[in-house]
C-alpha cells in the first residue's frame, strides 16, 4: 500500500513524539523514584516493590534527616553562600567585562592573555590551597565567595555581550554627563537581564552543589555547607553501623538509605522552585552569548 506524504508526515510525528515521551520519562522517572522513597518508610522499601507511589508513608526520613542541628546551620550557611557568591560573582565579573569591552582600553591584549591563560591552566590543589593561607581564608566564610567572584568563562561571554549593546545609548549618556559607572548601572545591566539570569543560574547551582572547598580548606563545624553534610550521611550510611544504631534505625523505620534519599530530595528542592523562574532568561542568555561571539 502507498502511502502519501501526509500519512508518511504523522506517522514521523508519531514516532518523535513516542522518543521524545521516552526520554522525558527515562529522566523524570529517576527523580520521582527518589521522592517516593524518601516519604516511604526505610525498612519497607527494602522489601522491593515500591515503584509508583509510598507504600508506607513516612515523614521519619526526614524527621531523623533534620533532627541533627547541624543541618539548620548548614542549610544557614549554604543558603549565605550561594547568595553572596552569586550576586558578588555576577556583579564583579560583569564590571570587568564591561571595563574589557572597551576596544580603546590600555593593555587590553594583556589582560586577555592573562584570563585565558587562567582559564587554560591552573596551579594545582596545592599552589591553590597555599594562596588561600597567605590571604588568611582558610576556615572563614570568604573562602567561598572571593576565590569565586570572577568567572572567566561568563567574563568572555559578557564581553562578546556588552560590544553588541548599541554605542549610541553610552554615547548619548555622554553627552548628558553621566559616568562610567552610572551608565554601567542604569543603562549596561538593565539590557543585560539574559545574560545576568543565565550567569546567576550557573554560579549559584555551583555554590549551592559546591562541596570540595568545605572539605579541603574549611576545619570549622559551623562553617560545613549542605552539600558537604550530605556527603558525609552518604560516607556514614557505607560503613558498618554498630549494632545500637542498627537496633533505633530499625525501630524507626529508618535505613541509611532512606536518608540518603532525603537528603538528595532536600538539597536539589531549592534549585528546582528556582529554575522555573530563570528558565527563559537562562535559553535567550546561551542564545545571545553564542551568536555575539
Amino acid at each position: 500500500m502507498q502511502l502519501s506524504q501526509k500519512q508518511k508526515d504523522r506517522i514521523m510525528d508519531a514516532m518523535i513524539y513516542a522518543l521524545l515521551a521516552i526520554l522525558t520519562l527515562s529522566m523524570l522517572y529517576p527523580f520521582y523514584y527518589v521522592l517516593i522513597l524518601s516519604f516511604n518508610k526505610g525498612t519497607d522499601s527494602l522489601l522491593g516493590g515500591v515503584y509508583l507511589w509510598p507504600r508506607t508513608f513516612s515523614f521519619e526520613n526526614y524527621a531523623r534527616f533534620l533532627d541533627d542541628p547541624h543541618w539548620y546551620r548548614a542549610f544557614l550557611v549554604t543558603i549565605m553562600r550561594t547568595l553572596a557568591g552569586t550576586a558578588l560573582g555576577v556583579l564583579f565579573t560583569c564590571l570587568v567585562a564591561y571595563g574589557l569591552s572597551h576596544r580603546d582600553l590600555l593593555f587590553r591584549k594583556g589582560y586577555f592573555t592573562v584570563i585565558i591563560f587562567a582559564m587554560y591552566f591552573s596551579g594545582g590543589l596545592i599552589p591553590y590551597y597555599v594562596v588561600l593561607r597567605s590571604l588568611g581564608l582558610l576556615n572563614t566564610f570568604g573562602v567561598y565567595v572571593i576565590p569565586s567572584m570572577l568567572s572567566t568563562f561568563f567574563l568572555l561571554i559578557a564581553i562578546s555581550f556588552f560590544q553588541e549593546i548599541p554605542s549610541e545609548l553610552k554615547e548619548s549618556a555622554y553627552m548628558d554627563g553621566a559616568t562610567e559607572l552610572v551608565i554601567f548601572y542604569r543603562i549596561i545591566l538593565p539590557v543585560s537581564m539574559p545574560l545576568i539570569a543565565t550567569m546567576s543560574l550557573f554560579l549559584g547551582v555551583g555554590q549551592w552543589n559546591s562541596w570540595l572547598d568545605s572539605a579541603y580548606f574549611v576545619q570549622s563545624e559551623g562553617l560545613r555547607t549542605l552539600a558537604f553534610r550530605m556527603m558525609e550521611v552518604i560516607n556514614k550510611s557505607n560503613a558498618p553501623m554498630d549494632a545500637i544504631a542498627v537496633a533505633n534505625s530499625a525501630s524507626a523505620g529508618v535505613t541509611s538509605y532512606s536518608l540518603q534519599v532525603a537528603a538528595m530530595v532536600i538539597s536539589i528542592a531549592p534549585i528546582v522552585c528556582v529554575y522555573p523562574f530563570l528558565q527563559r532568561f537562562f535559553i535567550q542568555g546561551i542564545m545571545l552569548g553564542s551568536v555575539k561571539g
